[in-house]
């Protein structure tokens, strides 16, 4: 198995309190599970109990508490040949141990998340799932080791071993369907749709390897039969997808038979209003920046995911700007996303305050860490429990429109503890701490929250203060950026986000409220009993309706306000025709 030296110190904690818990008494059925290989193996083993076959146990692994039962082992250089151990001791979740398992049948199925070396710039060594155009899904990614499902019989007072070989691999995505590379040659809108594939130079050079920018543009109707146009470029931010965001671009009727036929029949609208001269002339611009962290690298400029805000800003988009005609002016540009994309365009419209000229901003990412989803990272002792002189309630994470909890922050990050450790589970909490902290002393992101007590340190959290709460950069900057920020900020969020995303809103919208020189004239829009994603628009319509069109609704808002702001000279004839 792993060496113990090699884990990390959270892993560490574990075998300790396992072992403080379980002096000799404890037992678990042990499992083996063995990857074919001919070097030391490098990486992390995600073993998956499933009571149902619904679908592989793989995919049924997730945050609420609907999961299947998940158990994480790293291997740092384990030998070939060497099977990995899974007992009473290994770190599982939601229940914590083999040993708390019943007795039972389940479909069991395991996935060795490879990891490469990375030499950084910094000159750490750091070792991480490199990112294969799959959008950091564990379970998908090519070249991972896994094993078919299986239907086993286990029970904890057992003696006997269960033994499993991971004799699969997930196969690449190079040359297939799902390569935006590929789907760019296929694509039925390529007289509109394009794809772009740059080498970033600033981030090469800071992981010490080739590392690619993607972006679909599409460009506007009539682009072709005017070459003297310039257009203004309208920025979209979301997570990974192979395919254009934030809705696909479709050029003929959709079958009503096919199942995704709704969001068919409202990329068939979009392709209308596009054609038609129903809406204004821009390039729409979708990045897809996913890195060894996450899926996508929250647009900006971290210690440990890299220079990506200056990559995205000072490489991406002025190339496409250059190719594609662009007016390449910050007067004409804007940006909008819902989710990690509302942050992105809220972080992209503060940063860059001169190079874009509105921010349209969806159900963001916490904006404030006060509360950072439901938890205020400044004055709660704990981000898994609030204790009162004689009870305490666990933080809740997640949760339905109607209020009902689906998640706990505690559960939360043991499933992500269970997918990587040292901050390398690929998923939401982890992607926070490698945006916004520094790196720890091992080279890898230094966590502000203890995945396994809820411990908050506080000198990471003053570092994110400092450098990326950005209701707070607002507060600290607002006298040179209130007068840059004047008509730009737009929000929108539901009061019943499934992630409690609306609190921080409200904290925002208090705190700009009460500017003075200038006084914000930021809007806000709020849907009352609405849950995540919802991006506002006309109350008399469903939150999916209004979704559906939202970039028809942003886009016209948008343009409005660039000719109104426009300089003198600028360009705001050639591209209206």
């Amino acid at each position: 198995m792993p060496r113990l030296s090699a884990l990390s110190p959270f892993l560490l904690t574990t075998w300790v309190l396992f072992a403080a818990a379980c002096p000799g008494s404890c037992f678990a059925q042990r499992i083996e599970v063995t990857v074919p290989a001919t070097a030391p193996l490098h990486g992390h083993l995600i073993l998956v109990f499933a009571k149902n076959a619904s679908e592989e146990p793989r995919f049924q692994l997730d945050e609420t508490y609907t999961s299947a039962e998940g158990f994480g082992v790293d291997a740092d250089g384990l030998a070939p040949g060497q099977p990995f151990v899974i007992d009473a001791r290994t770190f599982g979740y939601p229940r914590r141990s083999l040993d708390d398992l019943d007795a039972g049948d389940y479909f069991v199925q395991a996935v060795f998340n490879v990891y490469e070396e990375f030499h950084l710039a910094s000159g750490r060594t750091v070792w991480l799932p490199p990112e294969k155009g799959e959008g950091q899904r564990w379970y998908e990614k090519p070249g991972n080791p896994y094993d078919k499902p299986a239907k086993i019989h286990f029970d904890p007072r057992a003696q006997q071993t269960i033994k499993l070989t991971l004799n699969e691999t997930i196969p690449p995505i190079e040359g297939t369907d799902r390569d935006p590379e590929v789907l760019a040659q296929k694509e039925p809108a390529a007289k509109w749709l394009k794809y772009m594939h740059l080498r970033s130079e600033k981030l090469s050079a800071f992981w010490g390897r080739d590392v690619y920018l993607g972006a679909w543009i599409l460009l506007p109707d009539g682009f072709d039969e005017h070459p003297d146009a310039h257009y203004p470029v309208v920025v979209y931010q979301d997570h990974f997808n192979p395919g254009f965001r934030p809705l696909p671009f479709v050029t003929s009727q959709p079958d009503p038979k096919s199942p995704g036929y709704r969001r068919e029949q409202a990329g068939y609208r979009f392709f209308q209003d596009w054609t038609s001269g129903r809406l204004p002339r821009v390039i729409l611009i979708y990045v897809q920046c996913a890195n060894p962290y996450y899926d996508d690298s929250y647009d900006v400029d971290s210690a440990n995911v890299g220079p990506y805000g200056t990559a995205i800003n000072e490489e991406l988009i002025p190339a496409i700007e250059k190719k594609y005609r662009g007016i390449g002016q910050g007067w004409a540009r804007a940006t909008y996303g819902g989710s990690t994309g509302g942050w992105e365009a809220l972080a992209t419209q503060v940063f860059y305050p001169d190079m874009y000229n509105g921010a349209y901003v969806a159900c963001p990412d916490p904006v404030d860490f006060h509360a950072y989803q439901n938890i205020d990272l400044y004055d709660d002792a704990n981000a898994f429990v609030r204790k009162g002189d004689f009870g305490e309630v666990p933080i809740a994470a997640d949760r339905k429109p109607d209020g009902s909890i689906i998640a706990e922050t505690s559960a939360e990050f043991a499933y992500e503890h269970v997918l990587g450790t040292r901050g390398r589970s690929t998923e939401q909490w982890a992607i926070w701490d490698a945006v916004f902290s520094p790196a720890g002393a091992d080279g890898y992101p230094a966590q502000a929250i203890d995945p396994l007590t809820g411990a908050i340190d506080r000198n990471i959290v003053a570092y994110w203060h400092d450098h990326y709460d950005l209701a707070a950069i607002l507060e600290r900057d607002w006298g040179t950026l209130g007068p840059k920020l004047e008509g730009k900020l737009h929000f929108a969020v539901g009061d019943g986000d499934t992630y409690f995303l609306n609190n921080a809103m409200h904290l925002l919208q208090k705190q700009l409220d009460a500017t003075r020189n200038p006084h914000s004239d930021a809007t806000f829009q709020y849907g009352p009993g609405m849950p995540h994603c919802y991006t506002g628009g006309p109350v008399e319509y469903t939150m999916q309706e209004n979704n559906a069109d939202w970039t028809q609704r942003v886009l016209p808002e948008m343009v409005k306000h660039m000719l109104a702001t426009a300089p003198p000279g600028a360009d705001i004839k050639s591209w209206r025709y």
